[in-house]
Formats: C-alpha cells, sequence, structure tokens
C-alpha cells in the first residue's frame, strides 16, 4: 500500500481508480484498510477544495 497525500484534481482521480480496485474489500483486510484510507483522503481533499456551504436565507 503506498498512499500519500491528494494535492491535485490529477491525483484525486488516481485515488477514486484505486478505490474502485478496492471498494468489495473483505472486511478486516488489507485492501479493506486501504479503502478506509483512500475514502479519508479523497473526503479531506474534497472538503478542502470542493466544499459545500449551507444556502442562505436570505433573499
Amino acid at each position: 500500500m503506498n498512499i500519500k497525500p491528494i494535492r491535485n484534481d490529477d491525483e484525486l482521480k488516481v485515488a477514486f481508480q484505486h478505490l474502485e480496485m478496492v471498494f468489495q474489500a473483505e472486511p478486516d483486510t488489507l485492501e479493506a484498510d486501504e479503502m478506509e484510507v483512500l475514502v479519508t483522503l479523497i473526503e479531506a481533499y474534497e472538503n478542502k477544495h470542493y466544499a459545500i456551504t449551507p444556502l442562505s436565507n436570505k433573499p
């Protein structure tokens, strides 16, 4: 498992492609651990670069 921070959209795309390969991993396997780490990294990158802000109730 060679996991590193996601720094740009190209790396995000690669992370998603790799996530697809391990997404159905059996629990308590290296692949399941890898999936969990990838999901965490992807979420962190998306929250930082594609944050969804709440809508304002003001007209």
